[in-house]
C-alpha cells in the first residue's frame, strides 16, 4: 500500500529496562489501548558519496518487514523537542533496492532527483530492531496514536550500537494529544527527547561519534535571522530553554558533578526571564503553571548549587589560609553530609516524579502547539508578528530600565535592594544572550564586558549572604564542636572583609557600565 503526507511524531528515549515496563503496561489512563504486535524490521538507508541528502534534511531507506519490502522518503527529518514532523512518501518495492518509478507524489519524487543529480546512491548504514506497536484511541477527539517501542542496533561497517526509542505517532486528531498521551504513559519515568532521527543516528554512528554520555549540558547561542517574527524567536528561545532544562535533569540523576544542578538552575532562571521579556505577547493563563513549576524546580537545583558554592569556593578555599590552630575538616565534612543525604536526595526524588515528567512534556506542547495564544488579546496577532529587532530592542530598553532604577542609588541600597538589583541585571544579561545576534557584535560585546565586572561583584556579595547563613545550617554542629563554631565565625570574617574590599569597585564597575553605548537603541 502507498502512502504519502506528513507524519508527526514524538520520539523519546528511555533506560531499557525502562522501556520495557512500559512496553508491558496494561491500561494507559485516559485512552484505550489495543494488544501489542511484534515485527522484525530492517532498514537500509542510502545516501550520494557527498551525503546529499543528508545536508538537505532528507532520510531514504527500503525496510523488509516479514518477506515485504517497502521504501520510504522522509523531507524535513529535524527533530525539536522530541517532536518530528516530516512529509513522508512509502511505497512496496520488490526487494533491497531503490526504485523512484514507484513513488507517486512528484514534488517528493522531483526533489529526489534535484537533490542527488546524477550522484550515485549506495548502502550507508542499516538497522535492525524489534519494533513492538500498539494503538491508542480517545473517543472523546478522534484520537489515535501509534505507540512503536524500538530496541535493537544500528549498523555500519563492522560496528555496532545500540538503539532504544519510543516512537508515538499520531494517525488522526490533535498533536497536543501526542503530549497528553506520554504523560499518561510514561508517569514517574525520566525520559529524554531524542535530539535526533534514526536516519541521523547513523549518519553519526558510521562516522565514529559514539553517543552522547549524561554530563552537563550548556545552552548553544541562539541565532536569529533578520526579519524573523517576535512569535518565531519566543518559540526558538523556549526550545533553547527545554533542552537545557531536560539535557540537565538528566545530568544531575546520572552524576554528582556540581555543574549539572548548576546549568539546570540556569535553564530554568532562562526560561522564567524569557516568560518576562515576552510577556506583552503572552497569555499569562498559559504561562503562569509553567512559570510555577520552574520556579519551584529552580529552588531544589537553587538549595544544591548553593551549598556546593559553600563548600567549593566558600569553605575549602580557606583551608590553607586558616591559622594552624584551626581546622575546617568538621565544617567541611558537615556541609558534604547536609549536600549529598539531604539537598541532593530531595532534588533528585522531585526530579523522578511524574510532576517533572509533566512540566517537561507541558513545556515542550506549549513550545511546538503555540501555547502562548491568547483569544482574549486582541493586539497579540500584532505583538507576535512584528520582527524580532523590533521587539528586542524595546525589550531590552524596558530591562535595562529596571536596572538603572537600582543602580542610581547603589551606594544607599540595602541588602535586599542589592540582591534584587542582582537579580535584575541576571535578566537583562539573559536577553542579550536571547537577542545579542541581532545587534553588531562590537556593540554588544563592550556592554557586557563591562556589567560582567558588576555582576561579578553581586554574584560575590550574594556568596558571602550565603557564608553568614551557616550558623543556621550549622547550629546543632556548633553546640557539638566549638572547633566548627570557630571555623565558622573565620569563614564569615574573612569573607566579608574580601566583600567590603569588593564592594569598594562597585561604583566604579557601574558608571563604566552605565556610561557604555546602549546597543539596542
Amino acid at each position: 500500500m502507498s502512502k504519502s503526507g506528513r507524519e508527526i511524531e514524538l520520539k523519546l528515549e528511555l533506560e531499557p529496562t525502562a522501556q520495557d515496563a512500559i512496553r508491558r503496561a496494561g491500561t494507559i489512563p485516559g485512552f484505550t489501548a489495543g494488544r501489542s504486535v511484534t515485527k522484525t524490521l530492517q532498514s537500509i538507508y542510502y545516501d550520494t558519496p557527498d551525503q546529499d541528502l543528508r545536508k538537505a534534511r532528507i532520510s531514504l531507506r527500503v525496510r523488509k518487514a516479514g518477506r515485504s519490502w517497502v521504501q520510504t522518503a522522509k523531507l524535513g527529518t529535524g527533530v525539536m523537542g522530541g517532536l518530528s514532523s516530516p512529509v513522508e512518501a512509502e511505497h512496496p518495492v520488490p526487494g533491497r533496492a531503490l526504485d523512484f518509478a514507484v513513488i507517486e507524489d512528484e514534488t517528493v519524487r522531483d526533489k529526489l532527483v534535484e537533490i542527488t543529480g546524477d550522484a550515485p546512491l549506495t548502502e550507508c548504514f542499516e538497522t535492525v530492531m524489534k519494533r513492538t506497536t500498539r494503538q491508542l484511541t480517545r473517543e472523546s477527539d478522534g484520537t489515535h496514536i501509534e505507540l512503536a517501542f524500538d530496541t535493537g542496533n544500528i549498523l555500519a561497517g563492522t560496528g555496532t550500537q545500540p538503539l532504544v526509542e519510543l516512537e508515538m505517532e499520531l494517525k488522526s486528531g490533535p498533536s497536543l494529544a501526542l503530549f497528553e498521551a506520554a504523560r499518561a504513559l510514561l508517569c514517574d519515568v525520566p525520559f529524554r527527547f531524542s535530539p535526533y532521527s534514526k536516519a541521523e543516528r547513523g549518519y553519526r554512528f558510521a562516522e565514529g561519534q559514539v553517543p552522547e554520555e549524561r554530563k552537563p549540558y550548556f545552552a548553544e547561542d541562539i541565532r536569529f535571522t533578520s526579519g524573523t517574527s517576535t512569535e518565531l524567536a519566543f518559540r526558538d528561545v523556549l526550545r533553547s530553554c527545554l533542552t537545557q532544562i531536560s539535557e540537565n535533569r538528566l545530568a544531575v540523576l546520572a552524576s554528582d558533578d556540581p555543574e549539572g544542578p548548576h546549568q539546570l538552575r540556569i535553564g530554568l532562571r532562562r526560561l522564567r526571564s524569557a516568560f518576562r521579556l515576552f510577556k506583552p505577547a503572552l497569555n499569562p493563563a498559559s504561562m503562569g503553571p509553567l512559570d510555577a513549576m520552574a520556579r519551584t524546580i529552580a529552588g531544589e537545583a537553587g538549595a544544591l548549587r548553593d551549598l556546593d558554592v559553600l563548600l567549593d569556593e566558600i569553605v575549602a578555599p580557606l583551608v590553607d589560609k586558616a591559622p594552624q590552630s584551626l581546622s575546617l575538616d568538621t565544617l567541611l565534612a558537615h556541609l558534604n553530609a547536609a549536600r549529598d543525604q539531604d539537598t541532593r536526595a530531595t532534588l533528585a526524588n522531585h526530579l523522578t516524579s511524574a510532576d517533572v515528567n509533566a512540566f517537561l512534556l507541558d513545556l515542550a506542547a506549549y513550545t511546538e502547539g503555540r501555547g502562548w495564544l491568547d483569544p482574549e488579546n486582541v493586539d497579540q496577532t500584532a505583538q507576535l508578528a512584528q520582527p524580532i529587532e523590533t521587539y528586542a530592542s524595546k525589550a531590552l530598553a524596558k530591562q535595562w530600565k529596571k536596572v538603572l532604577r537600582y543602580g542610581k542609588r547603589l551606594e544607599d541600597l540595602s541588602i535586599t535592594e542589592r540582591h534584587e538589583m542582582r537579580k535584575a541585571m541576571k535578566k537583562m544579561r539573559y536577553g542579550i544572550e536571547f537577542f545579542g545576534s541581532l545587534f553588531p557584535g562590537d556593540t554588544v560585546k563592550p556592554f557586557l564586558k563591562r556589567m560582567k565586572k558588576l555582576q561579578d561583584i553581586f554574584g560575590y556579595l550574594n556568596d558571602v549572604a550565603m557564608a553568614e547563613t551557616l550558623p543556621d545550617k550549622c547550629r546543632a554542629l556548633e553546640k557539638k564542636s566549638p572547633e566548627a563554631a570557630r571555623a565558622i565565625g573565620f569563614v564569615i570574617g574573612w569573607h566579608e572583609a574580601q566583600c567590603q574590599a569588593s564592594w569598594q569597585h562597585a561604583k566604579g564597575y557601574w558608571d563604566a557600565t552605565r556610561q557604555t553605548s546602549k546597543f539596542w537603541t
